[in-house]
């Protein structure tokens, strides 16, 4: 038995050992997070990770999991928050009542908080903060659609895209990666919270992966599927001004893929200024 479990411990180091070596920068934090079973693993590793930029591994009988992250590109809160949305709680974030409804039954653990942890930044914490959304020009207005930093982060990203400039398209990425896990869903309408539930795990996963590379190629793959769950959330918001939603056949090796579009007059972000008007309309949200 003794045996058993050395060998079960060589292969965690082992597994620990690989994944810090393809994350850059890593940094390891434990932290509980509440649940009861295998399904529960499966979820909660599944919603905390990146590849190459965050890894969750949790363990069922301890309810403790072992964060390995690139400190340069996120941090544990934001690893906490989506797991949060995908119905668990830590002891640094209270999932939604809603999305912990969802679970199924073996996994509906016992909640031992029951109040949402409010945390609060410094004001250094806060000044730089607003400074890093001012130097990206995504600063968000009280006044404004809690998803409006988020749209407007995509519609950049998109430009990048038409401009075929991989560096650029990472950098924008990683703005609108940032504007994903600053959303404040208690402003979201019923209808829009819903959808955020659904796609902001999808949001988070592509962009991620977009900022992760500079290749130009890589990157179109994953905004093709980035801008399927950002056509279901922006439909289910309120807009203030027409956004065209625009098809190419051609993308996707022939199969045709979709994007979002302030402006009606087509300029490809799947193949740039080599087809810069290739495409269609398919619909205006209004």
């Amino acid at each position: 038995m003794n045996s058993i479990k050395k060998w079960m411990a060589m292969i965690l180091l082992l597994s620990v050992t690989s994944c810090n070596a393809q994350i850059k920068n890593s940094k390891t934090e434990n932290v509980k997070i509440y649940g009861n079973c295998e399904m529960c693993e499966s979820t909660i590793e599944n919603a905390g990770n990146i590849k190459k930029v965050a890894s969750v591994d949790w363990d069922k009988d301890t309810k403790m999991a072992t964060l390995i992250y690139d400190s340069s590109k996120t941090n544990s809160d934001e690893i906490l928050k989506r797991i949060a949305l995908a119905g668990y709680d830590s002891d640094n974030f209270l999932a939604p009542d809603d999305a912990y409804a969802k679970l199924a039954e073996c996994c509906q653990y016992d909640r031992v908080k029951k109040t949402a942890i409010v945390k609060t930044e410094s004001m250094e914490d806060h000044a730089m903060h607003h400074q890093e959304m001012v130097n990206e020009n995504v600063e968000i207005k009280q006044d404004e659609h809690p998803l409006k930093v988020v749209f407007d982060a995509y519609f950049i990203l998109k430009d990048a895209l038409v401009a075929s400039d991989g560096t650029l398209t990472s950098a924008k990425a990683k703005t609108l990666l940032t504007a994903i896990d600053a959303v404040k869903m208690e402003k979201l309408t019923s209808e829009s919270h819903t959808v955020w539930m659904k796609v902001m795990k999808d949001l988070a996963l592509n962009t991620g992966h977009m900022e992760a590379t500079k290749d130009i190629s890589l990157q179109r793959t994953h905004f093709i599927t980035l801008s399927d769950p950002m056509y279901q959330i922006l439909k289910a918001s309120k807009q203030d001004t027409s956004i065209y939603y625009q098809h190419c056949p051609m993308a996707n090796n022939g199969k045709g893929a979709n994007w979002l579009s302030k402006e009606s007059a087509i300029k490809n972000p799947y193949y740039g200024a080599q087809m810069l008007t290739c495409g269609n309309t398919l619909e205006t949200i209004e």
